[in-house]
């Protein structure tokens, strides 16, 4: 048979009928038809006729109608029968629209609307089209589509929407008619509020439904109008095989194998939710060969085996036809059987030639096969030709060609391979020989014979070294952007003159380009420049020759920060509550450890985003708490080891209420700076706990423990001041935040406490007791607190001791500050030599300061410590060989009040001092004391020290030095000649008079001094206890020297000193003594008080 007809004809009465049946053979052939398995007799049927030469039948179209059935054709000659398929004849009328009562469908905006259209059926499926009177086709896209059954569907309606002339046409490709149904008028009523909601699926109804052919529609509702997506769940999507028509609604896969069978599902998805439909898909198929029967010719005494398998979901019943008659109608024959599905006929003869049929058939449709058994007595012949070359490499198998022809054909025989066995010969005389090993390399012959004759051929074989990879690539993790090498080492053989290395990516060559430098590849390795998310995927290295290739490969994976998150959408939306999803990014290789949720409150914030929530990376949904009155946007991170992915879209924006505040401010306090007020205030709330576009606060204040009513003020913020209040009264205060839309939670009560006074009470039974020579014991009884007028802080307690030796001792003192809380005692150490101690016990609050409290470190201590720390610096400076210039910091820790420095010196030699000289005291605090003393000849040691002496510097005469004394020499001649015009400008100017110097002496008398401030500087001297401004002279450190305005020194001064003290500490009166003169190296002038530290001056 040369032609295969279709097997369903659809003919309508304006149609020809065409029934083709062509075959050749030798002798001529005879063609006949059965119909509905009778035998049909064209020349018996008016309007049939039979094409001249073949078997075809033509039937005109005035008697279509008659002839609607089954045919099968048949071709015959002296040699066997063949049999064409059977062909099914299907007649129609024009297909015509029945008449119907079309009514309007009336929809509110925003609901799903179905527009049906039911063409009338046919063996042969129209094509619909939907279009307007005007003859245009309606718009569709994913919210407006067609289905399968050509149904219209709207997911969700708008007012444009609205129009009387929806029109299905239906056009059938047979009778080439289209018609269209009668118009359908779609009304759409407006409406303000359109709501959200859910998708839902249309076609097909439920969540699962089962298909054999994967071609269906998938229409969905809901607004805003969902978006489809496909997906497999057994498995990926065959992408090169498929389609998505329709919007995406449909989903076609095309040359359907078995393994796409499994499970499909199709998910509709707006902000509102999502739907989904499941598909279970059972891949069915019609019959198709897996090994056909095929036509050959035999020579006599030959067996025969006809070989018929075939395919096909159900499976196929097989059955098998000898020259066009079925096998159970058969005559049966010792030499023809069937043996697992095969024809088998034993020693056929000359006269055994036919054709047999084998044919499949299942639900789906038919296949016929045709083969020819040719019964002849031929000599042989080879018809490969003489001397082929043959090359393989090790271990492979190599096929060795030796076809012949003749009948009866014997089969060929190999030498020398027929004794391994590795070696088989196939039925068609080709040798073939498995793992092939370098032994086997050289000449082999085949021989084919049969009774009437033989015939013999030659081949070489040469086997090659296999070509292998030593050293393939290694898959790799890299990061983004970063570089990868895969290396490939191969080894060919070398009589192989064809060989090339060759990288692919995913079953796709990669070549080097000259426009890009993203690969780079070299005989044995390939170079990935920056990589990125696109360049994964499993590389393979190929090495080829025209015998064999290797191959390794290796895969690549880039890591990062995770894909940005989509579809962020808002569900369950409550007052104040709204769950949140999303679609999870790519992860990029590493697991996404978790999502962070981030708000803008367009209201208050706008533009600025903040974190709100946080939730696992498995997690794509997060709960969330709105705070009123706002006007929220989300997006989503994620997060994975390598870091934060970009936001995701922003979300839909929604709405909150005003709504009452949900708290109070914090810190609320009330303390007076008058008298006769008290200040209330307290911190602000933040503009995001305001819950509405205003805030102000309801202060209420009484009287504590007398109840009573609350005095009460509103205003926008703090402070708020009470007027006209007792003084230290406590007030119980409460502050509460209110809003247009309420007030807040009852608010706490706090006490407060209007302004203090000064004390008007004093420690009373003052008490000292002397522990040791080195320590004394003071203690109190406190006022009552109704005298105190204001928060205790502490008791302060004035001490002071007169240190020195003979009649002229150094008076000094001490403050030190009490705790309330510790025990009303205070001990210190006074100077170890002293004869005796003054103390007076002083009011916390003499002068209405409040003071501040020790340190932790003094309250935890029992003993207060009264000694001061040394000055912080002592700078040095030379002025010339016989003056110094001096000037110090005060020490960082006082301890107390400071009430003078003692500066010592002493002139001698290093490690052998002669004695102290003459005291010089100056009472400062806050400022270093700059001056210059004037020195003789020889070495000084200068110390400077607070009284008790704590500090004592010592610095080496560098003039002594050898290096510097071309310098000095230097210095010195230079020196002299200012000193010489400083004198002679001294002479020039003579002497003050008496006058000038009482009325400095006046003026210096009058300047007060200030508790706790020391800024003038004082000469104390002896005999008329005047005190000269310290501009007027200089001091000199010399008993030579006495030209600096006056004779006088400390060194006067012995005997017992009167000391009074002021409240603060410091010293009443001033020193009096002998006018008595001494030299300036008596014993008077000795140093008291320990040496804690020497420095040598050079």
């Amino acid at each position: 048979m040369m032609e295969q007809p279709a097997e369903k004809v659809v003919v309508f009465p304006s149609d020809d009928i065409v029934l083709r049946c062509e075959a050749t053979g030798n002798p001529p052939l005879m063609f006949r038809w059965i119909k509905d398995g009778h035998f049909f007799d064209p020349r018996r049927e008016a309007g049939v006729t039979v094409v001249e030469g073949s078997g075809t039948l033509y039937i005109n179209n005035s008697n279509t109608g008659q002839h609607q059935g089954t045919y099968r054709c048949y071709a015959s000659n002296g040699l066997g029968t063949a049999m064409g398929p059977e062909i099914h004849v299907i007649t129609e009328s024009t297909p015509q629209w029945p008449k119907e009562k079309v009514t309007p469908f009336e929809v509110e905006e925003g609901e799903s609307v179905v527009l049906p259209c039911d063409p009338p059926i046919s063996a042969v499926p129209p094509k619909i089209y939907w279009l307007n009177s005007r003859i245009v086709h309606i718009m569709q896209d994913e919210r407006v589509s067609m289905g399968q059954d050509g149904y219209l569907y709207f997911a969700n309606v708008l007012a444009t929407d609205s129009r009387p002339d929806y029109i299905c046409h239906a056009h059938y490709l047979g009778p080439r008619t289209i018609i269209q149904k009668e118009p359908l008028e779609l009304r759409v009523k407006p409406t303000n509020s359109v709501k959200f909601r859910q998708p839902r699926l249309m076609v097909p109804r439920g969540e699962m439904s089962s298909y054999v052919a994967l071609r269906g529609g998938q229409p969905g509702s809901g607004i805003p109008t969902p978006s489809v997506e496909w997906t497999r769940l057994n498995g990926h999507l065959p992408m090169e095989r498929v389609t998505f028509e329709n919007s995406q609604k449909t989903l076609r896969i095309r040359e359907v194998v078995e393994e796409d069978e499994g499970e499909y599902q199709c998910t509709a998805r707006n902000t509102q939710g999502i739907a989904r439909h499941s598909y279970t898909v059972a891949v069915e198929a019609a019959p198709y060969w897996a090994q056909q029967p095929q036509s050959r010719v035999y020579g006599p005494g030959e067996s025969v085996r006809l070989d018929c398998s075939v395919y096909g979901k159900p499976t196929p019943m097989v059955s098998w036809w000898i020259n066009g008659v079925p096998w159970r109608e058969l005559v049966p024959e010792p030499g023809r059987m069937l043996r697992s599905g095969a024809l088998i006929l034993s020693e056929v003869q000359a006269n055994d030639s036919l054709v047999a049929q084998c044919e499949a058939v299942n639900s789906h449709g038919r296949l016929l096969a045709n083969a020819y058994v040719y019964v002849i007595q031929l000599p042989v012949k080879i018809l490969t030709a003489d001397g082929q070359h043959y090359a393989v490499v090790e271990n492979q198998t190599v096929f060795l060609h030796c076809r012949t022809f003749g009948a009866p054909v014997f089969t060929p025989q190999m030498e020398p391979a027929l004794l391994d066995e590795r070696a088989m010969v196939h039925t068609n005389g080709t040798l073939e020989l498995s793992h092939a090993q370098r032994r086997d390399a050289g000449p082999y012959m085949c021989r084919a014979q049969n009774e009437q004759n033989n015939a013999t051929i030659g081949a070489q074989l040469q086997v090659k070294g296999a070509t292998r990879i030593e050293r393939g690539p290694q898959s790799a993790v890299v990061k983004k952007s970063s570089n990868v090498t895969f290396e490939c080492l191969a080894r060919f053989d070398e009589t192989i003159q064809e060989r090339r290395v060759e990288w692919w990516r995913d079953g796709h060559p990669l070549w080097e380009s000259d426009d890009s430098d993203k690969y780079f590849i070299d005989p044995t390795a390939l170079s990935i420049a920056n990589v990125d998310y696109a360049d994964q995927g499993v590389y393979s290295c190929r090495a080829r020759t025209a015998l064999d290739e290797a191959q390794a490969s290796a895969e690549l994976k880039v890591v990062g920060r995770p894909g940005p998150v989509s579809d962020v959408r808002l569900s369950e939306q409550e007052d104040r509550r709204v769950k949140l999803t999303w679609t999870p990014g790519d992860d990029h290789n590493s697991p996404i450890e978790k999502f962070v949720v981030e708000v803008e409150d367009q209201i208050r914030e706008p533009g600025v985003w903040h974190e709100i929530s946080t939730v696992p990376g498995l997690q794509p949904s997060a709960h969330l708490r709105l705070p009123p009155y706002g006007e929220f946007r989300f997006r989503v991170r994620a997060t994975n080891y390598y870091g934060r992915s970009e936001p995701s879209p922003i979300s839909a924006p929604v709405h909150t209420s005003q709504a009452a505040p949900e708290r109070n401010p914090k810190g609320v306090s009330g303390e007076g700076n008058e008298t006769n007020n008290m200040v209330i205030t307290w911190q602000p709330l933040a503009r995001s706990d305001w819950n509405a576009p205003e805030l102000s606060y309801r202060v209420q204040w009484r009287l504590k423990d007398r109840g009573g009513r609350w005095s009460e003020e509103t205003v926008t913020s703090p402070p708020f001041l009470v007027t006209d209040t007792p003084t230290f009264v406590s007030y119980e205060i409460k502050v509460q935040a209110v809003n247009p839309a309420g007030k807040g939670p009852d608010p706490a009560t706090v006490v407060g406490y209007s302004g203090e006074d000064v004390p008007e009470g004093y420690p009373e039974n003052v008490g000292v007791e002397i522990l040791n020579s080195t320590s004394v014991l003071v203690s109190w009884t406190p006022p009552s607190k109704d005298k105190l007028r204001g928060h205790l802080r502490g008791f302060r307690v004035i001490g002071g001791a007169a240190v020195g030796r003979g009649s002229t001792p150094l008076h000094c003192s001490w403050v030190c500050l009490r705790s309330p809380h510790l025990p009303q005692t205070a001990s210190w150490p006074p100077t170890p030599t002293a004869p005796g101690s003054l103390l007076a016990p002083q009011a916390p609050k003499e002068d209405g300061t409040l003071w501040a409290l020790p340190s932790p470190k003094d309250l935890l201590s029992p003993l207060c410590p009264l000694v001061p720390g040394p000055p912080g610096s002592l700078v040095l400076e030379r002025v010339s060989d016989t003056a110094l210039g001096l000037e110090w910091t005060p020490p960082e820790f006082p301890n107390g009040v400071l009430s003078e420095y003692m500066l010592q010196y002493q002139q001698g030699e290093w490690g052998a001092w002669w004695g102290w000289g003459p005291l010089l005291t100056i009472k400062s605090v806050h400022e270093a004391w700059p001056g210059v003393l004037a020195l003789g000849e020889g070495s000084w040691m200068i110390s400077p020290h607070l009284c008790p002496p704590v500090l004592m510097t010592n610095q080496r005469n560098f003039a002594t030095e050898s290096w510097v004394v071309a310098f000095v020499c230097a210095a010195a001649l230079l020196l002299l000649i200012l000193l010489i015009l400083c004198f002679v400008k001294r002479s020039k100017g003579g002497k003050y008079s008496v006058k000038d110097k009482e009325d400095t002496q006046v003026d210096s008398e009058a300047r007060p001094m200030k508790d706790e401030t020391f800024g003038e500087y004082r000469w104390v001297e002896a005999g008329d206890n005047e005190e000269k401004p310290f501009s007027s002279s200089q001091p000199s450190l010399n008993g030579e020297v006495k030209a600096l305005g006056s004779d006088d020194s400390l060194a006067d001064y012995g005997g017992s000193v009167d000391v009074q003290f002021n409240e603060d500490g410091s010293f009443i009166g001033q020193y009096s003594g002998h006018k008595g003169k001494e030299a300036a190296g008596n014993d008077s002038s000795g140093a008291t008080s320990p040496v804690t530290a020497t420095a040598a001056l050079e």
